[in-house]
């Protein structure tokens, strides 16, 4: 008798607790945004990670009340920020600038302390940025295929800078590499401001870089574009042929979206995903990712998850085609 009297009585109180935290949960849903959300960019301010991130962050500020404020976290190749996200609350108040890098260390960096797949929730997708071969004005070559000619002609006397060891900018060079039947010598630096002036001053040859970086570069005659790594021209650059003109197959790109920590309720996910979407609507924004060289990313939470295993898989393949991985 006693014994049943404590189960009925332990039955009781957890339809008490299941009943309080439904409703509260759900209050917290419905109240979103009640307070400044963190918006974590894991790479240094200035550059195009955070030009999207605050043109996004300030629509959304005046859209839902609340602000919504870019914090810069750089380091490891994105996994000090992306760490920093996947250890907070999942309650919509951290969200993460996912990109390229945390598709490409699924398989590049075999020591991450987590798994970007099941610890971060898609949210929505931003944008996507062609990447150019870029290479300096005196190199005597003026399309993809004398770049090959020339390589193949001069073992050895190319250098092809980097933003750094396992960035979508080096990994494309070795996909470029591996494709071409070339050598060339790797050298990263960090971020791609200082590679592209070595390439200015002619103590690099060449370098792949986002068209954001680089076309004014390009339009001022400072550099010269050879190709871009889209199937498609780039409508910052569009007298730049694709590189799979002349390689066939060769195709890459910088991707950037929103992502959040796991166990974030769903209704928050849906809410942030049509207020993004309806921010990459914005004519305004839409103009000045032009100016970018970036093309939005529109669908709803489960399309940008699914891109997000398909470039998973993607640089995968890369990865394992040009034999490089973090030792």
């Amino acid at each position: 008798m006693i014994g049943r009297r404590a189960l009925l009585r332990s039955v009781a109180q957890a339809g008490v607790v299941w009943l309080g935290i439904g409703p509260l949960a759900s209050a917290r849903a419905d109240s979103y945004p009640s307070h400044p959300v963190r918006w974590v960019v894991p790479y240094t301010a200035g550059g195009a990670t955070d030009v999207l991130s605050r043109l996004i962050c300030q629509r959304l500020s005046e859209r839902m009340g609340q602000p919504f404020i870019v914090e810069n976290k750089p380091g490891a190749g994105s996994n000090i920020g992306t760490q920093a996200v996947i250890s907070s609350p999942p309650d919509g108040y951290t969200l993460l600038l996912t990109s390229t890098a945390n598709a490409i260390n699924a398989s590049f960096d075999p020591s991450l302390p987590y798994d970007f797949a099941k610890d971060i929730v898609p949210v929505a997708g931003v944008a996507r940025i062609p990447l150019v071969l870029v290479v300096n004005n005196d190199l005597p070559v003026r399309s993809v295929a004398e770049f090959i000619a020339y390589a193949k002609a001069n073992p050895g006397k190319l250098s092809i800078a980097s933003s750094g060891i396992g960035t979508s900018l080096h990994l494309s060079g070795e996909l470029f590499k591996a494709m071409a039947g070339i050598e060339f010598v790797h050298v990263p630096y960090r971020g791609s401001a200082p590679g592209l002036s070595d390439v200015m001053a002619g103590q690099i040859q060449g370098m792949f870089d986002n068209v954001t970086s680089s076309f004014e570069l390009v339009r001022s005659a400072k550099l010269r574009a050879l190709g871009v790594t889209t199937k498609e021209r780039s409508e910052t650059l569009p007298e730049v042929p694709p590189i799979g003109d002349t390689l066939a197959g060769f195709e890459t790109s910088s991707f950037y979206g929103v992502g959040a920590p796991r166990g974030t309720p769903q209704q928050i996910v849906d809410l942030l995903n049509r207020e993004i979407n309806a921010a990459l609507a914005d004519p305004v924004i839409q103009q000045r990712l032009g100016e970018l060289g970036a093309v939005p990313i529109a669908g709803n939470a489960s399309q940008f998850g699914a891109m997000l295993a398909v470039e998973t898989e993607r640089w995968r393949k890369v990865v394992e085609l040009s034999g490089q991985k973090k030792e």
